[in-house]
């Protein structure tokens, strides 16, 4: 298995994190030991059709709370999935005809201080590899192309980065509202304050595609504050954020991100319900919750919503949630679903000739493409990051138009894929809402004490709840945790 590299620069966020979770794991190990048997009758609950637990979501938030009540010796629980599959905003496509080698549609990269989801992986057995970054990047502009070896960056300014980082310590990445800063940080967008720092033109690219990649927005349209908080998360260094070499791209999971839920939920067993929509939940505030969902009504005690709070903003809550809850649902941002393609060649040739796969397009409809092939580069599979309103809703013509830009920067071998997936997230998944947070600014100061406290008997999870990490697989894994210690420890105290 590839170890997660940790910059020195990182040793006392690790240490913080560390003793943060390990007091976590000690306090679910607590409630496990020895009370396997006995934690139904120390809390006098999980008899007749009234459950301890209902989870919300089969992603890898809501899979992780329900991985941890197990572990706990609490079985009177179930995972209400929406989707006719888990995983969230994780998914595989299996290319056809390769022999079991899949490229990931959705999140798919881990990288230092995301300790969470690398425990995950060790405990269930999946090995991880370094992403594919040797050789030179292309940059395409019209009609022309330059070739430049980034070293396992994306080429931003690393005197404009330094000052991000500056600027991240006093916003933390779990509580950004709490900034001593937030009146003066919070009303400015990342273009608002990247227009202050004289960056080149030929430079703007570069954190376009930053701002569009790390938080699903343009500059303009991503509060600073927001995206502040995540260079917070990654030990107040932008470059472990932004880039691929030491950096949150840096590593991926052999089988796809996926295989992560997969493995859980085939531990679960029947306790993970698919294609179980929840519509309605009432008596939130009384002692048994009430869930109606498409296939019948589930009672509990407790409900860890392990879902995006914008989708929370589709079930009737009933009595309504208080209305600071209620008003930061409807606030969050729900409009940023992600199109990813995977172009899928006989062999990586590209490599042969000194180039990385990785592409940058300027006024095109290719905001990163990269080397997403398997482990031993037994397949070549280029998969890109795409601009949905350049590029076609027909497949066939997205394919072609993408072929011959790969042909321009990777020559004319791009032009003869084998297989090709096109994974336009708005479209197909009616799911997933948005793939990561677009944050405008002003968001926090206004809606940000009410992401957290629970609700009556409602929990929130998911990965946007996280402390760090949030909006990333990692974060989805510390609120899973959280979600579930929240819910052991309720039951307890009932």
């Amino acid at each position: 298995m590839t170890k997660i590299s940790t910059p020195k620069g990182s040793a006392n966020l690790q240490r913080r994190q560390w003793l943060k979770y390990a007091g976590a794991s000690a306090a679910v190990g607590t409630i496990a030991m020895g009370t396997r048997e006995s934690f139904a009758a120390t809390t006098g609950r999980g008899s007749g059709d009234v459950l301890d637990v209902v989870i919300v979501g089969a992603g890898l938030a809501g899979l992780t709370a329900a991985r941890d009540l197990h572990a706990a010796g609490c079985e009177s629980f179930v995972v209400l999935e929406a989707r006719n599959r888990v995983g969230g905003r994780t998914y595989n496509f299996e290319v056809p005809g390769a022999g079991g080698f899949i490229s990931e549609v959705g999140g798919q990269w881990i990288g230092p201080g995301q300790t969470a989801v690398a425990d995950l992986a060790r405990e269930l057995g999946v090995g991880t590899f370094p992403t594919y970054y040797d050789g030179k990047t292309v940059v395409l502009g019209g009609d022309g192309r330059v070739e430049m070896d980034l070293k396992g960056t994306f080429g931003t300014d690393q005197t404009i980065g330094a000052r991000l980082s500056a600027l991240s310590r006093d916003v933390p990445s779990g509580a950004p509202w709490t900034s001593p800063r937030v009146a003066e940080l919070d009303k400015l967008s990342m273009g608002d304050w990247l227009a202050r720092q004289d960056i080149k033109p030929e430079d703007r690219m570069g954190w376009n595609g930053s701002s569009m990649l790390s938080g699903g927005a343009m500059p303009a349209k991503m509060g600073l504050l927001h995206f502040l908080s995540m260079v917070n998360s990654a030990n107040c260094d932008f470059s472990q954020l932004d880039e691929i070499k030491h950096s949150a791209q840096e590593t991926r999971f052999i089988g796809g991100s996926q295989i992560l839920s997969t493995k859980m939920a085939q531990q679960l067993g029947d306790k993970v319900r698919l294609s179980t929509p929840v519509r309605e939940i009432s008596g939130w505030d009384g002692e048994v919750v009430t869930l109606h969902t498409d296939h019948g009504v589930v009672r509990a005690r407790k409900v860890i919503m392990a879902i995006h709070p914008a989708l929370c903003h589709q079930v009737h809550f009933d009595p309504p949630l208080p209305e600071k809850r209620a008003a930061l649902q409807r606030a969050w941002p729900g409009h940023s679903p992600a199109r990813k393609t995977a172009m899928v060649y006989r062999r990586p040739f590209w490599r042969d000739k000194g180039l990385n796969g990785h592409i940058f397009q300027m006024n095109g409809p290719i905001i990163w493409a990269f080397d997403n092939s398997p482990p031993g580069g037994e397949i070549g599979v280029i998969n890109a990051f795409t601009m949905g309103a350049l590029l076609p809703s027909d497949l066939q013509e997205a394919k072609r138009i993408q072929t011959e830009i790969y042909a321009q920067a990777l020559g004319g071998e791009a032009l003869t894929p084998v297989a090709y997936h096109d994974h336009d997230w708005g479209r197909v998944d009616p799911w997933t809402i948005t793939c990561v947070s677009a944050i405008p600014p002003g968001f926090w100061s206004e809606h940000g004490e009410a992401l957290r406290p629970s609700c009556g008997n409602l929990i929130w999870s998911g990965t946007e709840t996280a402390n760090i990490w949030a909006g990333y697989m990692d974060g989805a894994v510390r609120s899973g945790h959280h979600g579930a210690l929240q819910a052991l420890n309720a039951l307890r105290r009932a």
